[in-house]
């Protein structure tokens, strides 16, 4: 079978973990003949703006929409702004979720070898649910202005957005192993409804839709407490599920459980259509000189693969999903690892590496 991939090798190092996220794709589907991947690269970003006054052309937003998945590299420079004074990179993400109905933002937080976090010894395996179209960022582009002293956003939570999200988290919890400490399976749903009543709706909701899978633990968190907790007793958690703003910011203080945004993997996924892309930024300042960890992306790429391979019904995905996460590991495991993990590969060695293991493990099939 035969896949379509919109690609954007975007800005800063993005352009150099795609090659390695499509260099891993390639060595693993090579062990899987019957699987072909079309990637189609188009334009799009913070320096695509700087050149043409556009965050994208009209054709790569018909290209996504068509796509059978997005592959999606880091976005934006901190010197590239809009009009408004808001960074590019926003602009694109935020229209790409609402144009595709992109409402589920999954963040997965897991421990690989040699990767240092807050505590070496916890446990960590978690995954953040994040509702990705509404929340605080419903009001992106839009909000309120008086003059020039007066600013409003408005938080946005709706029945359909909290129900559905909570239904992907719930089956979410059902496909995994449990959280660390004991083996439940629980979805912790995260808010502040003590304060705020678009957020005790939220939890209100959750806790309707959560009746219908009494095989599956639920418990309630307030984000402010949560942080804390999160990163005191990583292994207490399997699946969250939050807000928008709350679920951008607990994402990134997760990831320091495990050793940075560098190991950090998302996707945000919809009905009909998914984009998978690492959690962190272009990190402009070590652009063009190969020392970017690629790892996020190469495991990114992982879950589009996974993605297709539920959507599809196609084991050769799901094996090439396992295969190329088994890689990653097997390779920081042997002490194959970039710069910023202790190690001595540049980027392009790493994935070279990754790539090299996908075809020595693909062997052993």
């Amino acid at each position: 079978m035969s896949y379509e991939i919109a690609t954007l090798r975007g800005d800063g190092i993005g352009p150099e973990i795609i090659d390695q996220s499509v260099k891993a794709l390639d060595a693993a589907l090579r062990i899987f003949p019957n699987v072909q991947m079309n990637f189609t690269y188009l334009d799009g970003g913070a320096d695509y703006y700087a050149r043409t006054g556009q965050v994208a052309p009209d054709n790569t937003w018909k290209e996504m929409a068509a796509a059978d998945a997005i592959l999606f590299g880091s976005m934006g420079h901190p010197e590239i702004r809009m009009p408004d004074g808001t960074e590019v990179q926003g602009h694109f993400i935020v229209k790409a979720r609402k144009t595709l109905d992109l409402y589920a933002g999954i963040r997965p937080i897991k421990s690989y070898p040699g990767a240092r976090g807050v505590d070496p010894n916890a446990e960590v395996d978690l995954v953040l649910v994040r509702e990705s179209t509404e929340g605080l960022f419903a009001s992106f582009g839009g909000g309120a202005q008086i003059g020039d002293d007066v600013f409003a956003d408005m938080m946005i939570v709706t029945r359909k957005g909290t129900d559905r999200v909570s239904r992907y988290a719930l089956e979410l919890a059902r496909t995994r192993r449990g959280r660390p400490s004991d083996g439940t399976q629980l979805v912790t749903c995260v808010d502040k409804a003590n304060i705020f009543r678009s957020l005790a709706f939220f939890r209100q909701v959750f806790d309707e839709v959560a009746t219908e899978y009494p095989d599956i633990s639920t418990d309630h968190a307030l984000v402010d407490s949560f942080s804390m907790l999160m990163m005191q007793h990583p292994e207490r958690y399997d699946v969250l599920v939050t807000e928008n703003m709350f679920g951008d910011i607990l994402s990134d203080l997760a990831a320091a459980l495990v050793g940075g945004l560098g190991l950090a993997p998302s996707g945000d996924i919809g009905e009909d259509h998914a984009m998978f892309q690492p959690a962190h930024g272009s990190a402009p300042d070590i652009a063009g000189q190969d020392r970017a960890n690629p790892v996020a992306t190469i495991v990114s790429a992982r879950m589009m693969l996974e993605w297709l391979a539920a959507r599809h019904d196609d084991d050769n995905l799901r094996k090439a999903a396992d295969l190329i996460e088994r890689s990653v590991i097997a390779t920081m495991a042997e002490g194959q690892r970039t710069v910023d993990l202790d190690g001595d590969l540049t980027c392009s060695q790493f994935g070279d590496a990754v790539a090299a293991t996908i075809t020595r493990l693909g062997a052993e099939l």
